[in-house]
């Protein structure tokens, strides 16, 4: 049975961030993080009736211990302080909306593991908003999409998630498209032993995955992406700002990355966000890596006691019928 935190263990480090005067009324666990936990604690202060506590203790983390991984790889899991700061720090300083970072602490003096307290940003997701105030939400798009101009015109000649790079690492690799090749493969074979659709088709998928990394040309420049931004990594402030959450996983990579997953979870919204220009070999082999990817990955997090098995069973089989489609394309 999982431990998670409570309010008395939280109450040192909101202290701690807010001063010895701030009292912890209430905490909610707030749900969707399968890498870390994200509490919503609500205190006696009146300038800040609540913050955000990002909690990277092992409890936290709902996947499953994978083989020895490169940490240093590009889809490693990026969880942790230092990439969170890393990232918080590198967006803050291209003037992109992140959450106001009120205490960072890995001293595990007052808390038991890496933490960050955050401000809440109080207007709820951009997802929640386009279903309740399309035009409210539409100027927060546009506004979104300027934010990933700035972010996708950061070049680097080399790829990998900030931290990586910033403390002097060299990510592993040939090409962002071999790794992301690489990984699709091992998708494959992961998802064949689990969904009997995929099983059925893994040798055609790997020959199509094949065929389309033959068709990219080498590139010598990446843009910085955020790597995993749906509508619910975006949060709408009460002067209705886009602000960026779940930053860990910023790298620079292939742009095409971020869009072939902009698109899948932006749907229709997606225009607002599309850009001329982008490589459409890049396009076509990422969005059938990315498809098995949302196959191999929820199926991976069902092998463990993530609480939402309906939710992830149903993004499994969604995108299995999707990569499955893509082979006729």
């Amino acid at each position: 049975m999982r431990q998670f935190t409570d309010s008395e263990v939280l109450s040192g480090i909101v202290h701690e961030a807010l001063g010895a005067e701030a009292r912890v009324v209430g905490v909610d666990r707030l749900r969707g993080g399968s890498k870390k936990g994200v509490y919503r604690v609500h205190t006696s202060e009146s300038r800040r009736a609540s913050v955000i506590v990002y909690s990277w203790a092992e409890a936290e983390n709902f996947w499953p211990a994978a083989e020895a991984i490169d940490p240093a790889h590009p889809f490693a899991p990026a969880s942790g302080l230092a990439p969170f700061q890393a990232a918080q720090g590198k967006l803050d300083s291209l003037g992109v909306r992140v959450p106001e970072v009120l205490l960072a602490d890995d001293s595990r003096r007052r808390y038991p593991a890496d933490v960050a307290v955050v401000e809440d940003v109080a207007g709820g997701t951009l997802e929640a908003l386009l279903k309740t105030d399309p035009a409210r939400a539409s100027n927060a798009l546009s506004e979104l999409a300027a934010m990933l101009d700035v972010m996708h015109q950061q070049h680097s000649q080399h790829y990998g998630r900030v931290d990586v790079l910033e403390r002097g690492d060299k990510a592993c690799g040939d090409s962002c498209e071999q790794l992301v090749l690489e990984r699709a493969i091992e998708d494959v074979a992961e998802a064949a032993e689990r969904e009997p659709s995929i099983g059925s088709a893994a040798a055609s998928l790997q020959d199509r995955l094949q065929e389309l990394a033959t068709r990219v040309a080498p590139r010598t420049q990446h843009g910085l992406i955020h790597g995993e931004l749906g509508p619910d990594h975006v949060l709408v402030d009460a002067s209705g700002h886009p602000v960026l959450i779940d930053i860990e996983g910023l790298m620079f990579f292939d742009v095409e990355w971020e869009h072939v997953f902009l698109q899948l979870r932006f749907g229709d919204q997606y225009p607002a966000l599309s850009r001329p220009g982008l490589d459409p070999a890049r396009l076509d082999l990422y969005m059938l890596a990315m498809r098995l990817s949302l196959v191999a990955g929820p199926l991976r997090l069902l092998d463990g006691d993530f609480p939402h098995h309906t939710a992830m069973q149903e993004i499994a089989e969604h995108n299995a019928k999707e990569a499955l489609a893509l082979l006729d394309s």
